[in-house]
């Protein structure tokens, strides 16, 4: 491999690691039903839960709370994946999927 080809491999790399790290920082929101807010880390690191406590009435709801919370986490893992794609994907294409 020549030197040019090899300066142009790292410098990839180095973007594809500036991007990784900044898509781990960032922050997606998923929402069930407007009951249920999550706060995700690119990382899949839960950051916070907002429940609105309004629907809450009896003891009955809080299956159909437990239940938001996973679809509203889900979500947010759905957002992480498609911006995972839409950052990464581009240096899996140049690199013939190396990275």
């Amino acid at each position: 491999m020549n030197q040019a080809m090899m300066m142009k491999l790292r410098k990839m790399q180095k973007e594809l690691e500036q991007a990784q790290a900044k898509l781990q920082e960032t922050v997606f929101t998923g929402q069930a039903g407007g009951v249920v807010t999550v706060s995700v880390k690119g990382s899949h690191e839960v950051v916070g839960v907002k429940i609105d406590t309004s629907v809450i009435e009896d003891k009955d709801d809080l299956e159909m709370l437990e239940d938001s919370i996973v679809s509203a986490l889900n979500d947010a893992n759905k957002k992480i994946e498609e911006a995972s794609q839409k950052i990464l994907g581009p240096y899996a294409s140049m690199t013939g999927g190396l990275f």
